[in-house]
């Protein structure tokens, strides 16, 4: 709960340093975007103090200089591939995105359609968005890319890609997710642009890892956590090193390409503007940690959260052992095992006395708030109850809902919708609680307290359902389960 990142000091350095670079190449820059743009949660957790929509904000102090291009693999398109933190495919994340950068003012120029072959969805989706306005061009496959650097940089290469017209300084290209092509997006327009005599540059804005971190920083271990499907590794950038004598952090993939983009770069200008992975990156994120102390406890509990929800995972059958592996290893460079996260401890420990389903909560003040299953409430429903009247400062006694209440509700769900756990989900309880605020001065004081509880670590001694889960990532809680069921039944919900 400890703040140890500068938000408002990353607004104005990483702003200021996006317009420095743009200068450097004559007033054009094609800026790649890795991550999240406006919900970076993952950026949130592990640098508390950070904002998720901090990069878009900082974009919006200078939108009039700023021009979205959104990119999108048409196989992704073929595939319905789905965004597994929001649960929609990516072509309607192209659009949710877009929609997202107009509430911010920026203005979005095209969307582009990377490894494009003709595929029917791909087709249907540029008509789609052609309808509602918006420019859409075709990037096509190269083959031997990104090996192949004669080719790639010739008329059957990069030339057979449809040039992107652009009004701004400053482009960036996003994506709904990795692999969409963003890097080859960047690349084939610098091609385009020197071919008619305008001079522009290429960068790259990845959060993670961060440079002038150590390479095991917890932060950066975290990073390696969040990409351990993509097998991502932090290593010291060789080539930043040799130049310069100076250690920097980056990660594997870019410091394989790196060679081939150089080539490109020379292909392309005659000389390649950087001697390194880390000199494309304009990340000033790591000159805004105020408090290393706080960041690397934060950085902790993600790396053991995720290690946590892979094993979710593969008990529900989507899971990769493979992955579940790779973070052990990474809970081990930390130093960190399971007992590091307190509250897990307090849960487990709560469902062995009961012999049922528990939940426990770390509030601001470290004080741990627990949870067991009734006949009334779930774990999870009694231990936000609990949470909210320590915070209010009511004695455990006072009763927030009455069973009178909650039974009639109970009622509907087993009796008319066929439900048969009659607990209460969260946000069901917490309906019942606000109907309960109007007319009951202590449910109302409980209420109040519903924005403490964003960014609190919480565990459950069992998975919960898809609902529960959602309640609490609505309310911004870090919440880990154990990898198991309440229940021995097959089929889950």
């Amino acid at each position: 709960m400890k703040i140890g990142f500068d938000n408002e000091k990353y607004l104005q350095t990483q702003s200021a340093k996006i317009k420095e670079r743009i200068q450097n190449f004559g007033g054009k820059l094609y800026l790649e975007f890795g991550g999240k743009l406006f919900d970076d949660f993952h950026a949130s957790r592990v640098l508390p103090g950070f904002e998720p929509d901090s990069k878009i904000r900082m974009l919006a102090q200078i939108r009039d200089d700023v021009e979205v291009v959104t990119v999108i693999n048409a196989n992704d398109i073929e595939k319905n591939k789905v965004r597994g933190d929001i649960g929609i495919t990516y072509d309607l994340d192209v659009l949710r995105l877009i929609d997202a950068f107009r509430e911010y003012g920026l203005y979005v120029g095209s969307v582009v359609l990377t490894r494009f072959e003709g595929q029917e969805s791909a087709v249907a989706f540029q008509k789609r968005v052609e309808e509602l306005g918006i420019k859409v061009y075709r990037h096509y496959s190269i083959s031997g890319y990104p090996n192949n650097i004669e080719k790639i940089i010739s008329e059957e290469g990069f030339g057979k890609n449809e040039y992107i017209e652009t009004k701004r300084s400053l482009v960036i290209v996003t994506a709904p997710g990795p692999g969409s092509g963003k890097m080859a997006v960047c690349l084939s327009q610098l091609y385009h642009e020197n071919q008619r005599g305008v001079k522009a540059g290429y960068a790259k804005f990845e959060t993670f890892p961060i440079w002038n971190l150590a390479l095991h920083h917890p932060v950066n271990l975290a990073y390696e956590a969040a990409t351990a499907d993509l097998n991502d590794v932090n290593i010291i950038d060789p080539f930043h090193l040799e130049a310069y004598g100076e250690t920097t952090v980056n990660y594997n993939r870019d410091v394989e390409v790196f060679p081939v983009l150089k080539a490109i770069f020379q292909k392309i200008y005659g000389e390649s503007p950087y001697n390194s992975p880390t000199d494309m990156g304009v990340n000033m994120a790591g000159n805004c940690i105020f408090d290393d102390e706080a960041v690397r406890a934060a950085a902790n509990q993600e790396i053991i959260r995720r290690y946590y929800n892979e094993l979710c995972q593969i008990r529900k059958g989507s899971g990769s052992e493979e992955d579940a592996n790779r973070l052990e290893l990474i809970l081990q460079k930390a130093g960190l095992t399971m007992a590091d996260r307190p509250v897990a401890a307090a849960a487990n420990q709560k469902a062995e006395v009961t012999g049922n389903p528990a939940a426990a909560i770390e509030l601001p003040d470290g004080q741990i708030v627990t949870g067991k299953t009734s006949d009334l409430l779930g774990a999870s429903s009694a231990m936000l109850l609990n949470a909210l009247k320590v915070l209010a400062g009511l004695d455990d006694e006072v009763k927030l809902i009455s069973p009178d209440v909650i039974r009639p509700i109970q009622h509907l769900k087993v009796e008319h919708f066929g439900n048969r756990n009659p607990h209460l989900h969260i946000n069901e309880i917490l309906i019942a609680l606000t109907i309960s605020a109007e007319t009951d001065a202590a449910a109302e004081a409980a209420m109040e307290q519903l924005s403490m509880l964003k960014g609190c670590e919480a565990h459950s001694s069992v998975i919960l359902s898809a609902v529960d889960e959602r309640s609490f990532k609505q309310l911004g809680i870090n919440l880990t389960c154990e990898a198991q069921y309440s229940t021995n039944k097959l089929y889950h919900k």
